[in-house]
């Protein structure tokens, strides 16, 4: 029988398919078995759910054989006697915001922060207008964008975002203090300078695309960043394998997906952030806690502008929640962008993806 299932016949995995690194998620060789089925026993392995495990698991079932070992599935803090490297959350982490972070009667933009979204040069403005446009669907209570060679023109069909005028990129870093900047989303070269101010200046940081590559190419915009840890200011990068390659010094994203768990691991001591190392199976990583694996999502997100969103909403759902952990804020951030790929055939675009994410917010009461 034809175990990668052109034979056409239902191919069941037991504990993990033949072939595939039961840690890392990488396939070991030509003759991987891609199931239908995994059924797995004790505990589920983090290699089924990151890197290839998704797709050559297929769907996974789980069987503790009466046992109470603490499992990766648990999305909740470990045990001190745990040896399970990571944990596993999924959809249910937007119905935990939700019920933490209500809107009472009397919420107005005010209680709801703002946000900058730093990017869009000339050529890329659908990123930022993206990024902008996921924070402002997230609820976030006021939007703008600093973009370079803005010509203060309204937003294609979102009136309600506002110009960050370009007088204020390079003002005082107080000028960024209580907003949450989201930085890279198509700006290029043209953002450097405006970056290092944000870094130096913005106490809530997601640094995403470009940003992330001056950061890989700039040791003084590195060392801003290891700086913010020190003064309590969290910050929250958003990598593709490429972009961890970058800034780990890698030579390509194949050696970031080998070990995406280790990857990300490194990433979040070197910076002192907290790292979402996006992919199927994204991984969650900050220091001093235990690494989380995304459970949601598909290769509908396997479109342009979907990173965009993703850091957009990060920033929209910190602005109304300054005190929650970065940890958790990425986790939830992460499975609402997946769930919201779920169930839809074909790619999903990413300014549609963004109406599917709002569409998740609770029903008003």
């Amino acid at each position: 029988m034809d175990l990668r299932r052109d034979a056409g016949a239902t191919v069941l995995a037991v504990d993990v398919p033949s072939g595939l690194d039961v840690r890392t998620g990488r396939a070991l060789g030509a003759d991987v078995v891609r199931a239908h089925h995994t059924l797995t026993f004790l505990t589920l392995k983090t290699g089924l759910f990151t890197g290839e495990g998704r797709a050559l698991a297929g769907r996974v079932w789980f069987d503790d054989l009466g046992t109470s070992v603490d499992d990766l599935c648990g999305d909740r803090e470990p045990n001190d006697d745990s040896n399970s490297p990571a944990l596993l959350f999924g959809a249910g982490r937007i119905a935990q915001w939700q019920r933490a972070f209500a809107r009472s009667a009397s919420s107005h933009k005010g209680r709801n922060g703002d946000v900058v979204v730093l990017g869009g040069a000339p050529t890329m403005r659908g990123a930022a207008w993206l990024a902008a446009t996921s924070a402002l669907a997230a609820g976030a209570g006021r939007v703008y964008a600093a973009l370079p060679d803005d010509d203060g023109q309204p937003w294609p069909a979102r009136p309600e975002l506002m110009h960050w005028d370009a007088a204020r990129w390079s003002a005082s870093p107080d000028t960024w203090r209580d907003i949450v900047a989201v930085c890279g989303c198509g700006g290029g070269t043209a953002i450097a300078s405006a970056l290092s101010t944000v870094l130096h200046g913005a106490t809530r940081v997601v640094l995403d695309a470009d940003a992330l590559n001056l950061v890989a190419a700039d040791e003084t915009l590195q060392h801003a960043l290891r700086r913010r840890a020190a003064h309590g200011w969290p910050t929250i990068l958003t990598p593709h394998p490429l972009e961890a390659a970058r800034l780990l010094g890698l030579p390509s994203a194949a050696d970031v997906q080998a070990d995406r768990l280790d990857a990300a691991t490194q990433l979040a001591r070197r910076f002192s952030a907290t790292v979402v190392l996006k992919g199927s199976g994204s991984v969650v990583v900050t220091p001093e806690r235990r690494p989380s694996i995304n459970g949601t999502g598909s290769s509908a997100l396997a479109t342009a502008g979907t990173g965009d969103v993703l850091a957009g909403w990060i920033g929209g759902l910190w602005a109304q929640s300054p005190g929650i952990a970065p940890h958790d804020l990425a986790c939830t951030a992460t499975a609402w962008h997946g769930a919201a790929a779920e169930g839809h055939a074909g790619p999903r675009l990413a300014a549609d993806l963004i109406d599917a994410m709002a569409a998740l917010h609770a029903p008003s009461a």
